[in-house]
């Protein structure tokens, strides 16, 4: 049995939390993959009752589980987000971008991911002021570096795209940071014959990815380039909506949509439940790799292609052009999966 602690989350953080609750009752009941679900709260909302974007309690609970679902969080995000992290380690950071069917991609075959290192550069928060200049200090550090860029060989090598890992960065201007973070990667590199390398710099590699998305397999960058990259992969291929994401450690992980929380249609059920039930789709795969599961497998490509079979039957949410409710949308896709 699996324990997953739940972050039900602000805006339309709830009503995503139900569409992948049912879900998982579904895949306990009648897939086998036996569940046990804890849910947490997390964000504004538990920041205004309690003092506390992530209360102790919060924490003490993921940490007793296998893994971790987080809804959408508003303001507070760097208090529950950031710190999660940080504190788990979960120096991964996984968006993969892929074209569905009547969905708004640029190009219909888009399949890419972008492996985000996730514990350093600006995001540590090392500000401070000195007079009315405000400072930042960016933290690259080789061990970092290698780690992320081994993992993005190793995403590369699993997957069925082209075999290619593309380093992006700035060192042409940041020579100390993005250099080291480029010559950590080329050097990562050598140990990965089977997979082809180069280079972009930051600037490139946003024009390519509307220019060419469909020529990219991995992308492996820094935690700031990686966050705003990633945000424009998703809208490359359709939106928000359609973008899962994972955080991943050496032993916890964390699956969220990548959207916000969305305030201005909370409570409407016009929010594409997609990005979450798809970063589910992603746990499932992490549990499987992790335990050895050909079952947690099974369920990962089954929830997949019943998303990808509902959104080609043209079944849209609100929020994307469609007629359906959040919930309409969730039930249809478990009816493809039982």
């Amino acid at each position: 049995m699996y324990k997953i602690s739940l972050i039900t989350g602000d805006g339309i953080g709830p009503e995503l939390s139900e569409s992948v609750t049912e879900l998982l009752h579904v895949i306990n009941d009648k897939i086998g993959v036996k569940l046990e679900i804890s849910t947490v709260e997390a964000g504004d909302n538990t920041l205004k009752k309690t003092g506390k974007a992530l209360p102790d309690s919060t924490l003490d609970t993921i940490k007793k589980s296998d893994v971790c679902l987080k809804a959408p969080v508003g303001e507070s995000a760097a208090d529950v987000i950031v710190v999660l992290r940080r504190m788990l380690d979960l120096y991964a950071n996984i968006r993969p971008a892929k074209s569905y069917p009547n969905m708004p991609a640029l190009k219909e075959n888009i399949d890419l991911v972008i492996v985000r290192e996730n514990t350093e550069d600006l995001y540590t928060g090392m500000e401070f002021d000195v007079g009315k200049t405000a400072i930042a200090l960016r933290t690259i550090s080789e061990h970092a570096s290698k780690r992320i860029a081994k993992y993005a060989f190793m995403t590369a090598r699993q997957r069925n795209g082209k075999k290619k890992v593309t380093c992006v960065h700035k060192s042409n201007v940041m020579r100390k940071t993005d250099g080291l973070f480029a010559r950590s990667c080329a050097e990562v590199a050598k140990d990965f014959g089977d997979i082809s390398f180069d280079q972009m710099y930051v600037d490139a590699c946003a024009m390519n990815l509307i220019r060419q998305p469909d020529s990219f397999d991995v992308i492996v960058t820094t935690n700031l380039f990686g966050d705003i990259l990633s945000d424009e992969a998703a809208q490359v291929v359709g939106g928000l909506g359609m973008a899962p994401a994972a955080n991943i450690g050496e032993k916890f992980a964390l699956f969220e949509p990548v959207h916000g929380a969305a305030f201005d249609i909370a409570g409407k059920q016009a929010a594409n439940p997609s990005s979450f039930i798809l970063s589910t789709k992603m746990m499932f795969e992490w549990l499987a790799m992790k335990n050895n599961d050909a079952k947690s497998v099974k369920v990962a490509k089954m929830i997949e292609e019943a998303v990808y079979g509902v959104v080609g039957e043209g079944f849209r949410t609100k929020d994307v052009g469609g007629n359906k409710t959040t919930k309409e949308f969730t039930q249809k896709v478990i009816s493809k999966l039982t």
